[in-house]
């Protein structure tokens, strides 16, 4: 074994291991008070674990609570080790793992596209926009800013065909989860 895939203690090398990479949504309870987002965006950063989405907000307002959803990539183990350490974080009340926990959790995310295009160009991004139950939330005479609310897939779907036809911007918000069923999270009712 040369010194690249030797074991040093480190969660570095659990990705030599060779499992396949996954995808999974945590859904973080924290205190909501200056510095929390920092702290959390710091036990990834710190550790080298990439966010592929982030969003925060206020849920609770009279108990200070806000709920962090991130979409992350990794091996089991990493996100195991992610889904620990954050846990032991002062501020967070829970971590809860949906793409495990949730069974085929709900992910919807927002985006706002701008398309520019004159003649069959925008009348090809209307009817598009239109198939994927879009609005338009502006429109002048060169371009158009549509709303779409959806799953992740199918914006990217969306935005790829708007590509095609003078994709000028995109805004997205960030994937929001929950599990399905009438239980909350931690179980709760």
């Amino acid at each position: 074994m040369n010194a690249q895939h030797q074991p040093t203690g480190s969660a570095y090398f659990l990705s030599d291991l060779g499992t396949e990479v996954e995808t999974h949504t945590l859904s973080v309870v924290v205190t909501n008070e200056p510095g929390v987002l920092a702290r959390v965006i710091g036990l990834f950063s710190g550790r080298g674990y990439n966010i592929e989405s982030l969003t925060v907000s206020e849920t609770q307002h009279e108990k200070h609570l806000s709920r962090i959803t991130i979409v992350t990539t990794g091996l089991p183990a990493i996100l195991e080790q992610i889904r620990h350490q954050l846990d032991r974080l002062v501020p967070v009340h829970q971590v809860s793992d949906l793409t495990v926990e949730g069974a085929d959790p709900l992910e919807r995310e927002l985006a706002l596209v701008k398309v520019a295009g004159t003649g069959e160009a925008r009348l090809e991004a209307l009817r598009l926009a239109q198939a994927f139950g879009a609005t338009t939330e502006d429109a002048t005479l060169e371009s158009f800013v549509f709303q779409l609310a959806g799953r992740p897939r199918e914006i990217e779907r969306f935005i790829d065909l708007m590509a095609e036809i003078g994709l000028v911007e995109v805004s997205r918000t960030g994937i929001a989860a929950v599990t399905r069923g009438a239980q909350g999270l931690g179980g709760a009712v």
